[in-house]
C-alpha cells in the first residue's frame, strides 16, 4: 500500500494519533479525532488537557498548526 491509497481522513487520524501519543506521554492529556465534516476537523481534548488553561493554545496552536502543515485547507475546532 502506498500513501496515496489512504483517504484524507485516515491520514488525519494517523497524524492526530501521533500527536496524542506525545501529549499522553509528556503532558498526561489526550487529543482525539471526533469527526471530520467538510473542511473542519473536530478534536476532543481529554485527560490533563480537558480543563487546562492552555488547552486553546494546544488545540489551535499545536494540533491545528500540525494538521495545516499537511492539509492547508482544513480547519480545526473543539468537539462539543
Amino acid at each position: 500500500m502506498t500513501e496515496q491509497d489512504y483517504s484524507v481522513e485516515e491520514k488525519i487520524r494517523a497524524l492526530v494519533d501521533q500527536l496524542n501519543a506525545y501529549i499522553e506521554q509528556y503532558h498526561g492529556g489526550s487529543v482525539e479525532l471526533d469527526r471530520i465534516e467538510g473542511d473542519v476537523v473536530y478534536i476532543r481534548l481529554g485527560g490533563a488537557c480537558e480543563d487546562c488553561p492552555l488547552s486553546p493554545a494546544t488545540l489551535q496552536g499545536w494540533v491545528a498548526g500540525t494538521i495545516r502543515q499537511f492539509f492547508p485547507h482544513m480547519h480545526v475546532a473543539k468537539a462539543e
